[in-house]
């Protein structure tokens, strides 16, 4: 099991300390949420501030993408320091620009994610199932920090897991809103492998909160 800290909901007044206990911890990655106020009604991360975490950390830089142009922001990002590029598929026009953008970010040598938000087709993912490091399932709708999980979301991972398997893929699952050591123990089992977690790490005790998602 992988846990990335959605930074999202750090506390920056705070960033220092809790940056230090994230480090301390079991977490392996970094998620960063980059909403551009188009894509999801929300602003958040510019790269300078990417930029800032990779010198406070040695952290798997797993950057989410939540914008109306991810193949602009891809590298905008990747320049900055991401090890990972998620985006998303409901923000492409077409298959061939979906597989244009994956091919872009392993030949810069990053690795590559589709994210989908809950009201889109498992289906969608199926011309892609052996071309991306990481598939990103929404549990729940993009945009906000501490949303309740959305419960469908556990046969969605289910049933993307199986396929994945049925593929002889070695892509990741990831799962993304409401996760809690109760959510995350139910997405871990649904065939989850990388949880990101916000508001339950950086409102708790980091490292026990981080403990309990293993």
């Amino acid at each position: 099991m992988i846990v990335a800290p959605s930074v999202l909901s750090l506390d920056y007044s705070r960033m220092n300390e809790q940056m230090d206990e994230v480090n301390r911890s079991k977490a392996e990655w970094l998620h960063f949420d980059v909403m551009d106020g188009h894509f999801v009604p929300n602003l958040t991360f510019g790269p300078d501030l990417l930029k800032g975490f990779c010198k406070v950390s040695d952290l798997f830089m797993d950057v989410h993408l939540m914008v109306t142009d991810p193949s602009f922001f891809a590298d905008v990002f990747m320049d900055a320091g991401a090890d990972q590029i998620t985006f998303h598929y409901e923000a492409m026009k077409d298959e061939e620009s979906i597989h244009a953008l994956a091919k872009h970010i392993h030949e810069c040598g990053k690795k590559a994610g589709l994210s989908i938000k809950p009201k889109t087709d498992l289906a969608v993912l199926e011309p892609f199932l052996n071309e991306f490091d990481l598939f990103l399932i929404m549990s729940v709708e993009p945009g906000f920090g501490g949303q309740p999980f959305i419960e469908e979301s556990l046969d969605r991972i289910a049933n993307l897991k199986k396929r994945l398997v049925e593929e002889n893929s070695n892509a990741l699952i990831q799962v993304d809103g409401g996760i809690n050591a109760t959510t995350g123990k139910r997405c871990t089992e649904a065939g989850v492998d990388v949880l990101v977690a916000g508001s339950y790490i950086f409102k708790n005790n980091i490292e026990e909160a981080v403990d309990s998602l293993f």
